[in-house]
């Protein structure tokens, strides 16, 4: 490493200090929790290579998901993170897993946590990271005691809100960095990006896309495929065609699976008005229809009909590669981003 790197190195160390003490990793990356993808073999891997790896539990059941965190523990001694989401049926026997396996980190995705949910992760002595999709929001969850925030943008893949990363890291960046750690999603895809994340005082950043064709990835060959040939356009998001329907739109490459989203979208409205079914059934039915389908795409690799799930940063991932090559070369970008600037 010469002097310039070793500077670059030093800034990157620097400012990635907070969110790695918060951690407990070696390097500010999260992995973006990414049902069927986020499992024990990424997950691991991102721990293992200074990362931060974080189980997507999705609609695990609670004896799946202690499986799940048994078999990633003994694939590394890192620390790595659960990803709960709000809605599950059963959220507290969940969040009672992760206290039996003393996860140090639990993720909360898909609104504002329930009642109780915040003492029940606490309780255990895990720190609870939660999603602040507005300012309003980052507020509210620092005023209820929630740890660290993660920022995600619009340009990420999965399930998305309105706002594109960099007018909500302008936004939340300068208000709340201060007052707790602060990660940022949503279409990074290159060390540059994180680098200046970082200047603006993210404690560091969270990366979906660009682990998802990792060697590590048990997704399937075709699946991997598919984002290797992407571009940024072509991660685009789904429509909401019921106003009444609880739909949060979800960003996919454009497939035949987009059109089988708005059928079931239009039957599942046909059964509210019916009376069918409640509103409550109505948003899981939803959940339970992108669990299958993103099931379809990353496992049985059928990436025309199935949900193949991407950010807009996967035009950046141009091949299969491993895990900490990744990190590193992201690092490296970051690095020398930093060596330019004032220190």
């Amino acid at each position: 490493m010469n002097a310039l790197s070793s500077i670059g190195a030093e800034r990157l160390a620097r400012r990635m200090a907070r969110g790695c003490d918060f951690l407990g990793s070696e390097t500010a990356i999260l992995g973006g929790a990414m049902s069927w993808v986020s499992e024990r073999n990424l997950v691991a891997a991102i721990s293992n290579a200074g990362g931060f790896g974080v189980i997507a539990c999705g609609a695990m059941s609670p004896e799946l998901l202690d499986a799940e965190i048994a078999a990633t523990k003994a694939l590394t001694a890192k620390p790595f993170g659960v990803n709960l989401i709000t809605m599950h049926p059963q959220l507290f026997e969940l969040i009672d897993v992760c206290g039996k396996h003393g996860v140090g980190h639990v993720v909360l995705a898909g609104g504002l946590p329930p009642a109780g949910s915040l003492d029940a992760i606490k309780g255990h002595g895990a720190k609870l990271i939660c999603f602040a999709p507005a300012l309003s929001l980052a507020k509210k969850l620092i005023r209820s005691g929630v740890d660290a925030l993660v920022v995600e943008g619009m340009e990420a893949g999965g399930h998305i809100g309105p706002v594109s990363t960099s007018v909500l890291a302008q936004e939340i960046l300068p208000e709340v960095a201060s007052q707790v750690p602060v990660f940022v999603a949503g279409g990074i895809g290159r060390g540059e990006a994180i680098a200046g994340y970082l200047d603006m005082g993210a404690a560091g950043v969270q990366l979906g896309t660009r682990f998802a064709a990792a060697t590590e990835s048990i997704a399937h060959a075709n699946f991997k495929k598919a984002f290797i040939r992407a571009s940024a356009r072509d991660a685009i998001a789904s429509v909401q065609i019921d106003p009444r329907l609880p739909v949060i739109p979800v960003r996919a490459l454009k497939n035949a699976g987009g059109e089988l989203f708005t059928a079931k979208q239009r039957e599942v409205a046909q059964a509210l008005d019916q009376g069918g079914i409640e509103m409550a059934e109505a948003q899981l039915q939803i959940e339970h229809y992108w669990a299958g389908a993103l099931r379809r795409a990353v496992i049985d690799g059928d990436v025309e009909h199935g949900s193949v799930m991407a950010g807009q940063s996967v035009g950046m991932v141009t091949k299969e590669e491993p895990v900490a090559t990744i990190i590193s070369t992201l690092m490296a970008e970051a690095a020398h981003a930093l060596e330019k600037r004032a220190a």
